[in-house]
């Protein structure tokens, strides 16, 4: 089968709000083979959001503050911590049905760090990889990408959020990136050694996500 990719960058910022719709509106379809698997490529406004484990000390704000910095903060049904969405980052939600045989999230989950390290590759951003201290993609002691997901009748839903242009840091620092203390964070650009635009790391992670989730059956 071949994806399906819904590349939303050009279109500007949405709210989290309006992807998680965009989500289970697809997840349904998906689940009823109405719709091929799909990768969803967009990016959010500025937002901070938790998983059903999340411990809420790993957000450095009240509520009041976040508000007042225009960051929403939203629950969510994900797996993992406390991540940050906003400008600068690119974000991906592929909505993949897991079939017989392929029912491994494990193995899922680091399908997803590979397609943002070979797109790194793609654009010049040598050194990303893995971390044996926590999931995602890293270099060094930068997170780079963070990963989540959730699966629902053995259809994936939420899944990376890459981080493309310094933008993006300022706002990490209103929490402790899925609950890792100590760790900066890492840009496409930075490893690349310039300007990389998110557009630019979304035709990328398209390409390289093609070759990964396209299959017979």
């Amino acid at each position: 089968m071949t994806l399906v990719v819904e590349n939303r960058v050009a279109e500007g910022a949405i709210s989290y709000a309006d992807g998680l719709a965009w989500q289970r509106e697809r997840v349904a379809a998906r689940q009823a083979n109405i719709i091929p698997d799909t990768l969803l490529l967009l990016t959010h406004t500025s937002t901070v959001t938790y998983g059903k484990s999340a411990n809420p000390a790993n957000r450095l704000l009240t509520a009041e503050e976040y508000a007042a910095r225009g960051i929403e903060l939203i629950p969510t049904d994900r797996g993992g911590d406390v991540t940050y969405h906003g400008a600068g980052q690119l974000v991906g939600y592929p909505i993949i049905a897991l079939g017989e045989g392929n029912r491994d999230l494990h193995r899922y989950i680091r399908g997803l760090e590979e397609i943002v390290i070979r797109a790194c590759d793609l654009l010049g951003a040598s050194g990303a990889g893995r971390a044996d201290f926590h999931a995602g993609v890293w270099h060094g002691d930068g997170y780079l990408a963070a990963v989540g997901v959730r699966v629902s009748r053995w259809v994936t839903h939420h899944g990376f959020a890459l981080n493309v242009t310094k933008e993006v840091r300022e706002n990490f620092a209103t929490i402790v990136p899925c609950g890792v203390a100590g760790k900066r964070i890492a840009t496409v650009s930075e490893l690349a050694g310039r300007p990389v635009t998110v557009a630019e790391a979304a035709s990328a992670v398209e390409t390289v996500a093609r070759a990964h989730f396209t299959r017979t059956e």
